[in-house]
């Protein structure tokens, strides 16, 4: 296995440890330790695509783990802020349906085609938006738990920010559809 792919399979093995930050609150700071567990996190899904593009590992398991490592990453996130009242749940289940659609396009694609569907731009820009605004949100989340007064309304960001990673979620998947729609043809 090449360094690429392990840095993918070490970004999977650090959702839980993410989760377990999250939610063990006898950890003090446990919010912002959770952010730095899930900035390296975040970091190691830039570093493999370059090393694997440098150094030519690009392989069909990198193009089929990374995708769901950012997923798994990004979906046990989201989940966790509904839980634990940083977000609603509505934009969730439209990022978490999006997910899942494509990911069955992906299936579907290499069991009938033998195609390896890659992450285009617009997933790449939905990823990197929607890793980001976790990144704020567990930050502002972290400062406000350790009693530092933020001058506006957390809530109110946290929102706004799950709401625009909603909408490249939803345009990055229609977008996927559209370019894969032959393998999802009702006559075949």
């Amino acid at each position: 296995m090449n360094l690429a792919n392990k840095l993918t399979i070490i970004r999977v093995l650090l959702i839980p440890v993410f989760l377990f930050a999250l939610f063990f609150k006898e950890i003090p700071a446990n919010y912002l330790i959770a952010l730095a567990i899930f900035a390296l996190a975040s970091a190691t899904d830039a570093l493999d695509g370059k090393i694997a593009r440098k150094y030519n590992m690009i392989t069909d398991f990198g193009k089929f783990l990374d995708p769901l490592a950012d997923k798994a990453l990004v979906m046990a996130a989201i989940v966790a802020f509904v839980e634990l009242g940083f977000v609603t749940s509505i934009p969730v289940i439209i990022i978490l349906t999006r997910e899942f659609m494509v990911t069955s396009l992906r299936l579907v694609a290499n069991k009938t085609g033998g195609k390896v569907i890659a992450a285009g731009f617009m997933g790449k820009l939905k990823t990197a938006f929607t890793m980001i605004a976790i990144v704020i949100i567990l930050m502002l989340q972290g400062l406000v738990d350790i009693g530092i007064a933020i001058p506006f309304s957390v809530y109110l960001i946290d929102t706004i920010l799950i709401w625009i990673a909603t909408v490249l979620t939803a345009i990055s998947g229609i977008q996927y559809l559209w370019d894969y729609r032959s393998f999802i043809d009702p006559k075949k």
